[in-house]
């Protein structure tokens, strides 16, 4: 079965980085498009970026120049590098594996931007 698990999260000062990573089992992790996503406390879950199957990114604009996702298809794994941190980057982060109409969803990270 598809299963994606996230790690990385914690507590940052403004202005810190942090790296998320998401390793993918259970599937052909190479040929999917993965993204990030964040929900902060009473918000909607929000798209912050996405990576074809090849290479091709983008981000959400609040996080351009911020925040970069790369993919490891050896590793199974999709990262969220985050730098400059901000204090409404303070969410839960959870990656996505994009399989219309059967999306797969990680648990989810907490990321805490906090001095």
């Amino acid at each position: 079965q598809v299963q994606l698990m996230e790690s990385g999260g914690g507590l940052v000062q403004p202005g810190g980085s942090l790296t998320l990573s998401c390793v993918v089992s259970g599937t052909m992790f190479r040929i999917y498009t993965m993204g990030w996503y964040r929900q902060a406390p009473g918000a909607q879950r929000e798209l912050v970026a996405i990576i074809t199957s090849g290479g091709s990114t983008n981000c959400e604009d609040s996080v351009k120049g911020r925040f970069t996702i790369s993919r490891d298809n050896a590793k199974n794994t999709v990262y969220l590098q985050m730098n400059s941190l901000k204090r409404e980057d303070t969410a839960v982060y959870y990656c996505k594996l994009y399989n219309y109409p059967r999306d797969y969803w990680g648990q989810g990270t907490q990321v805490t931007v906090s001095s």
